[in-house]
């Protein structure tokens, strides 16, 4: 990487836990001067506008987070234990999930709805990604007679998705990680109960 390229990576890097804890409107730009040490010339040499910044924030924190959950369930075989592994990452890692923040789609997704237009399409694209990543496994599950051919495997995709939103959300608000765990254990039930052949 070129010297440009590292400073801008370096930036991302430690703006990437503020603009995720603090919220993508109330990040500021002194916020990432304290972050990096850098001054604001130096960060708007490298991005044109705090709208830039936050795009590659959002960018940053989404891949860290596929690339996290990715490993759970790349080292799974089966379709039901790699359904089973989305579980087991939000149970085993739910602590390192709230001290970053929350789930960086989640927390993106509520600001842009109304405030931040300009990173809605990000965000369609993640959750676009995201669905389509489950619905590959559900696919993999039907082929290897897992789980039966008649099934939706987008809607029920989109299904797991909303579990894990809404869990992260209201374990968050109530400080009680309970609410995420039973989110996930939810999953693992309409896996067994509505997917797999009897």
């Amino acid at each position: 990487m070129s010297k440009a390229e590292k400073t801008r990576e370096y930036i991302i890097e430690k703006a990437a836990p503020i603009f995720n804890t603090k919220g993508y409107a109330g990040a500021s730009l002194n916020d990432i001067i304290d972050a990096t040490g850098l001054t604001k010339g130096s960060i708007y040499g490298n991005f044109e506008n705090k709208d830039e910044v936050a795009i590659a924030v959002y960018q940053y924190n989404v891949k860290g987070f596929q690339k996290r959950i990715g490993e759970y369930i790349s080292a799974k075989k089966t379709a039901t234990e790699k359904i089973t592994a989305i579980a087991e990452y939000y149970r085993e890692n739910w602590k390192k999930v709230f001290e970053r923040g929350g789930c960086p789609v989640l927390n993106a997704s509520i600001e842009a709805d109304d405030n931040l237009p300009f990173l809605k399409k990000y965000i369609q694209t993640s959750i676009k990604n995201w669905a389509e990543s489950i619905a590959s496994i559900i696919e993999q599950g039907k082929e290897n007679n897992e789980f039966k051919k008649n099934i939706e495997a987008m809607e029920y995709a989109h299904t797991f998705i909303t579990l894990i939103e809404g869990g992260i959300m209201l374990a968050k608000i109530t400080n009680n990680q309970q609410h995420l765990f039973n989110a996930v254990d939810r999953i693992v039930i309409i896996m067994n109960e509505e997917l797999k052949k009897k």
